[in-house]
């Protein structure tokens, strides 16, 4: 097949994990990208940001789409509800729909869409509505008059994606596993590299060509022995699987999300999928996009480039990239007395003895691994109580050990907006009756620093929790959880303005640069030497 270069590609759901993995391999191939966003804002820290154009819309309006698919050659489409509860075969079928219509009328010589593995011989009806919807989208997709693409994956291994965190915490964390059926059907993963090469391929598919590909690796096994190879490639002890035939879906989602990150909303459906054998029936995808030399990946090899990335922090896109559906969204209100109703905020300000590298470095290492620096079991059962009404919970963690980008989720948390150095605005994604956010800021020093003061030392932090109430629910909740704040919020500030202190000292007494001078690689501390003096 004969490459064309110079495309224009439209990627919609660049936000999410594929989206924001494809984005700068279409560059890279020399295409030009516009990506369509609902919050263009979350893509402003990607380093490939600055190559494309960027629009903002929703993929069910159909004047934004028109506006985003002006002048575009091949559309990808990227876009579905996983999670997203009840309703969301409507919402895929309407936007699936708009999105063929417009693409139509544009004129897009092609639309490429990654949809999933369907099992062969089972009727529609049977499919999980995960499954169905995909196959109904790819359907609308493959008869809209505009040449499609659809490619179907069942599993797809990669860093960050939800079926790989998944594998990867029921295997790591549990070293005997009561285990539901499922675990015996048999499923063909493909590595997300071969995904991404077979995306960008499809773009130069000859008009002539309308139809799905079935895409996946040359490994073809069941889930047991899927966490079998991955303990081994990850050098674990063999585990002890035992298959409990009860469990259904929705035990089996709560199971996966009291082990993993994964919440049971996204678990769910991820394990419904597994409910039937999802196997290639066919490989005509290399008749247009060949296979290189050592393509497609194994499975072993898969999962060791995947753990590659986690253990080095190379992360570029997680599952959790994109927005949980039902979190708030609303931006943080800059008037103090809001049009929507009472605003309750939670302010503390300390002066820091230290750089403002320094405190940035932790401000910007929060979450995760490195922990919250206040009273940790207050913010570990407010994770357990948010998953148990079907939330996020706290064990997200971050995608790099050091470095955040606005869109990154972080825990329960999501950031809204950065300033290096200066202000790090998180938006909180856990199940509350009402919206809020957490401020934290590293401003100058408020007052001169006297003649004993270390030069280049010096900061005042600033932190503000906000919180806009739903109802009376909503005040309550505030008022039953304030008197919990000056442990938790006082805590916090104190802490990360001793790590701070602490980082700039143990800087000088090694001789080393000055805090945030040479160190950028370096994960920030945790807390851990402070947690027991909250």
């Amino acid at each position: 097949m004969t490459t064309t270069t110079g495309l224009h590609c439209l990627v919609t759901g660049a936000t999410g994990y594929i989206g924001g993995r494809l984005v700068p391999e279409l560059l890279d191939a020399g295409h030009r990208v516009r990506c369509l966003a609902r919050s263009p804002e979350k893509l402003r820290d990607h380093p490939w940001a600055g190559r494309t154009e960027v629009v903002r819309g929703d993929a069910t309006d159909a004047g934004s789409v028109a506006a985003a698919l002006r002048g575009i050659d091949v559309a990808y489409y990227l876009v579905h509800a996983l999670g997203a509860g009840s309703g969301f075969e409507d919402r895929d079928r309407a936007a699936a729909r708009v999105f063929a219509e417009q693409a139509r009328a544009a004129g897009v010589r092609r639309i490429v869409y990654l949809g999933g593995l369907t099992p062969a011989g089972i009727p529609v009806r049977e499919l999980s509505p995960h499954l169905r919807s995909r196959a109904e989208v790819g359907e609308i997709l493959l008869a809209s008059g505009v040449p499609a693409t659809v490619l179907r994956a069942a599993v797809i291994i990669g860093s960050g994606s939800a079926s790989f965190e998944m594998l990867r915490y029921l295997t790591e964390r549990l070293p005997v596993m009561v285990t539901p059926s499922w675990v015996g059907t048999r499923v063909q993963p493909v590595a997300v590299r071969d995904v991404l090469r077979y995306l960008v391929g499809s773009a130069d598919m000859p008009p002539e060509v309308n139809r799905a590909f079935d895409i996946g690796g040359p490994d073809v096994v069941t889930y047991e022995e899927m966490m079998r190879r991955y303990a081994a490639v990850a050098q674990l002890p063999p585990r002890f699987i035992l298959r409990v035939p009860m469990l259904t879906p929705r035990l089996s989602s709560q199971w996966i999300g009291l082990v993993t990150p994964v919440p049971p909303a996204l678990a769910r459906p991820l394990a419904e999928s597994l409910r039937h054998e999802v196997v290639c029936a066919e490989h005509d995808i290399a008749r247009y996009v060949p296979d290189p030399p050592g393509a497609p990946i194994g499975l072993d090899q898969a999962v060791s480039l995947a753990l590659q990335r986690v253990r080095e922090a190379n992360v570029t896109t997680r599952w959790s990239s994109a927005g949980v559906p039902g979190a708030p969204s609303d931006p943080l209100p800059t008037d103090p007395d809001w049009a929507g109703g009472s605003l309750y905020t939670d302010e503390r300000e300390r002066a820091v003895d230290a750089s403002p590298a320094a405190l940035w470095r932790v401000m910007e290492g929060i979450g995760g691994e490195n922990g919250w620096y206040s009273f940790p079991p207050a913010w570990a059962v407010r994770g357990w109580l948010d998953r148990l009404v079907g939330g996020v919970g706290i064990r997200r963690g971050r995608r790099d050990a050091a470095r955040l980008r606005v869109g990154d989720s972080l825990d329960f948390w999501r950031v809204e907006e950065i300033e290096p150095g200066r202000l790090l605005r998180l938006r909180a994604e856990m199940r509350l009756p009402g919206l809020a956010w957490l401020e934290l800021r590293a401003d100058p020093p408020a007052a001169e620093p006297g003649a004993d003061a270390v030069p280049g030392r010096g900061a005042t932090y600033r932190q503000r929790a906000l919180f806009h109430p739903h109802g009376l629910l909503g005040h309550l909740y505030w008022w039953s959880v304030s008197p919990f704040h000056a442990l938790v919020f006082g805590g916090m500030a104190r802490n990360i303005t001793r790590t701070a202190r602490r980082l700039d000292d143990e800087t000088a007494a090694s001789g080393g640069a000055p805090t945030g001078e040479g160190k950028d690689d370096e994960r920030p501390p945790g807390p851990d030497a402070e947690r027991a003096n909250p």
